[in-house]
């Protein structure tokens, strides 16, 4: 992501925040607000403006709006998000029963994660986004984050800013996964996208249970043929190691974190023979359980 800002047009208000034309030394480096608070007193009408050094969401979760961006008319309808870079002119219209959150991060915020963690937030700012959140699961998670945010903003406590920095990198994260999911459907097929997710539940449920291919196959009505084609496909890897990396994975978590005998939890895992267990385990991870929680 480009860290340069292009200078605003003369005639493009620049503001802090809506209609907040400085900011002050001491300013957070979050802020968020109901979308009705401010849209209200402008008679649910915002005018293009721009925000320096200051990136931003606009969380709609009822209603609809009309996003001026960068002199386009995006109509969304909610549940949706539009994502806003510094330099982006943008305005909204929104309808009377508009409902949601904008929320609003200093750059520091986006640029901090990105030295840690690479570009983590680019993919959401490189462009203005319309990204719906319809039949998504990580819409309720969003709100449920925002809501923290409203709440941990509205009562400063001990450790305010720190909470309000990770809430907001919470919810921006979840958004990036939505995003990287739906683009990954488009160019992978959504039916095909769709079985393997399905999938990734499925063996999400059963894999203590130590299902064959076949049984995932026949519960999602696939031939294990195409349900390992796929699987070797979007991921990389087969339908049975995809079963066996979960597998090994809640054990590593067990043998990381209960202190029980390996025994038990080779038999938690589904294993009659708990040997058996520790060779599959050494097979896969390199190490034998004992060393591995050990190590």
């Amino acid at each position: 992501m480009s860290r340069s800002v292009k200078p605003a047009r003369p005639d493009i208000p620049q503001f802090a925040l809506y209609g907040e034309q400085t900011r002050g030394d001491n300013a957070e480096f979050v802020h968020i607000e109901l979308i009705e608070t401010r849209s209200r007193v402008h008679h649910w009408h915002i005018e293009n403006h721009t925000h320096s050094g200051l990136f931003q969401v606009l969380f709609l979760f009822g209603g609809e709006v009309r996003a001026s961006i960068n002199g386009a008319a995006w109509d969304c309808v909610a549940p949706a998000a539009i994502t806003i870079h510094p330099s982006v002119v943008h305005g909204f219209d929104f309808s009377a029963e508009a409902h949601g959150y904008v929320l609003t991060v200093d750059q520091n915020v986006v640029f901090a994660a990105g030295e840690s963690h690479g570009d983590l937030f680019s993919p959401l700012f490189v462009k203005p986004l319309a990204i719906t959140l319809a039949e998504a699961p990580e819409c309720a998670r969003l709100e449920a984050l925002l809501r923290q945010l409203l709440e941990e903003a509205a009562w400063p406590q001990y450790g305010h800013t720190l909470m309000l920095d990770w809430l907001a990198r919470s919810a921006l994260l979840l958004l990036v996964r939505l995003h990287a999911e739906r683009r990954f459907a488009d160019q992978s097929g959504r039916s095909d996208f769709e079985l393997f997710s399905r999938f990734r539940a499925e063996v999400e449920q059963h894999y203590k249970e130590q299902w064959q291919v076949g049984q995932y196959a026949e519960a999602l009505r696939a031939t294990p043929t195409r349900l390992n084609r796929l699987c070797l496909k979007l991921s990389g890897k087969s339908a049975f190691d995809i079963t066996q990396d979960r597998l090994m994975l809640e054990a590593c978590r067990k043998l990381t974190y209960l202190p029980a005998s390996i025994a038990s939890i080779a038999y938690e895992l589904g294993f009659q023979d708990p040997a058996y267990f520790s060779r599959l385990f050494k097979k896969r991870m390199g190490l034998t359980p004992k060393a591995f929680r050990a190590g």
